[in-house]
Order: structure tokens, then C-alpha cells, then sequence
């Protein structure tokens, strides 16, 4: 917590002293994170990994029914993503990604490009490796984070109010143990079962506005006591005691 904090008071301190010294400053010399440092602003027509990288940060950040692509385009729909980002933020919501938009990223990042609200361990209590699924470890992994970043953006809309997750990655063998459905998103390593508060509905409408294509919860078969929700290339909401 307190490096975090450090972190937090420095990019305030580099983005102030920028904007008083009058310097045109990169995103680079904002600050230099343990995760990912941007070196340039980033606007409609910038390409590359920075903008894959920030394009996995705003990605919850959509409208309903919307994903947005990992692509490293920076496109008008990456551009409307960092809107609702900055806005959210308190930030001048311009849709150009420079040292301001960087240094709040940093501040909601662990050393690990988690976001600070939720870890690996929560998407993951099934086994320590991410192997065994539907897809090499590495990728499961990497999809998990891009499902905590969509979550930290949901956190954030429903008045910052913790978000507890009951299963995320499953191997086959976690899978089959549980009953899961053989072709689950589970095995891929982008789903999450959300449970607790705020309650299952408020979670489910909650969740289609923050690029969640599949959305399961209370009325559809063995989701009365969760909302599932993960990335599906066929889209698929129905939570029909919540009228969705």
C-alpha cells in the first residue's frame, strides 16, 4: 500500500511540474512504472503495443454490448473508451492518452498489471500454474487480466463497492470436479463468477455496459446464486429474473 501510494503522489508531482515548467511532455516523463511505462501521448491514428497495452486498461469502458478490440489501433472507439476512462477519473476527457491518463493508470496498477482491487489469486483458485485448460497458460493468464481490468472499470461505475469473485480459471480437472459445462469460459481463463454485494441483478445489468459478451445470472439454469460473466466470441446475455 505505501508504495503504491509513492507511486500515486509522484506521477501527481511529475504531471504538476510539467504543466508549471510549461514543457510539451511525453507520457514517458510522467512516470516510470514497475508494470508498463508509456513513452508518448497516444491519439486517434497511434498503432503499436502502447496502445494494446492501454486499449487492455479502458476496455470496461464501453458502451452496452460493446468489446473493444485488443488490436493496437487507436481508433474512434478506443478514443470514446478513454473518454469514459478520464471522465470517470476527473480527469479532462479529451480521448488523447497522455501524462495525466497515464499517471491515474499507474496509480490503479500493482507491480504485476493487475489493477489494485483484484490478483491473479482471485482469478485463479484452481492451480497455481494456469495449465490444463483450453488454451496454453500464458494466454489464460493473459485473458484473466484483461477480465480484472473490465471488472476495475465495473468497480469504479457502481460507486468503487468491492466485487467478489468465486471462480475465475479452471483446468479440465477443476472444471469436471465442479460440473462446468465442457465448452466453459472457465477454460479459458476469461470468465469470473461474481458473488456477494451488491446484489446478483444490480451486478448483471451492471456487467453489459463494461465489454462483457457473456452474461449468465439469476433465472438462467444453476446461475440463481451467481452472475458468471466472461468474454465469448458468441455473445450471449441471459439473466432473466433480472430482465435481461
Amino acid at each position: 500500500m505505501l508504495g503504491r501510494a509513492a507511486r500515486t503522489l509522484l506521477s501527481l508531482v511529475m504531471v504538476m511540474s510539467g504543466t508549471v515548467l510549461g514543457v510539451s511532455a511525453t507520457a514517458g516523463t510522467a512516470h516510470a512504472d514497475d508494470c508498463y511505462t508509456w513513452n508518448r501521448t497516444l491519439s486517434q491514428g497511434s498503432s503499436g503495443n502502447d496502445v494494446t497495452q492501454l486499449q487492455i486498461r479502458v476496455a470496461g469502458w464501453v458502451t452496452s454490448g460493446e468489446q473493444l478490440s485488443y488490436d493496437g489501433r487507436y481508433g474512434a472507439r478506443t478514443a470514446a473508451a478513454v473518454k469514459k476512462f478520464q471522465a470517470a477519473y476527473g480527469l479532462a476527457a479529451d480521448g488523447v492518452a497522455g501524462p495525466a491518463t497515464f499517471s491515474r493508470i499507474y496509480a490503479l496498477q500493482d507491480s504485476d498489471c493487475t489493477p489494485v482491487h483484484f490478483t491473479y489469486a482471485e482469478l485463479n483458485r484452481c492451480n497455481s500454474t494456469w495449465s490444463g485448460g483450453a488454451v496454453p497458460a500464458a494466454t489464460a493468464r493473459a485473458n484473466a487480466l484483461k477480465t480484472m481490468w473490465k471488472l476495475e472499470a465495473m468497480r469504479r461505475r457502481l460507486g468503487d463497492v468491492p466485487i467478489n469473485i468465486s471462480s475465475g480459471f479452471r483446468s479440465y480437472a477443476c472444471n469436471n470436479a465442479v460440473g462446468g459445462s465442457s465448452t466453459s469460459r472457465h477454460l479459458y481463463g476469461d470468465a469470473a463468477d461474481l458473488v456477494g454485494s451488491p446484489g446478483f441483478c444490480t451486478l448483471a445489468r451492471q456487467s453489459r455496459t463494461h465489454g462483457f459478451s457473456e452474461i449468465l445470472g439469476p433465472g438462467y439454469a444453476g446461475h440463481n446464486d451467481h452472475v458468471h460473466v466472461a468474454h465469448d466470441p458468441s455473445p450471449y446475455w441471459s439473466a432473466p429474473t433480472c430482465g435481461i
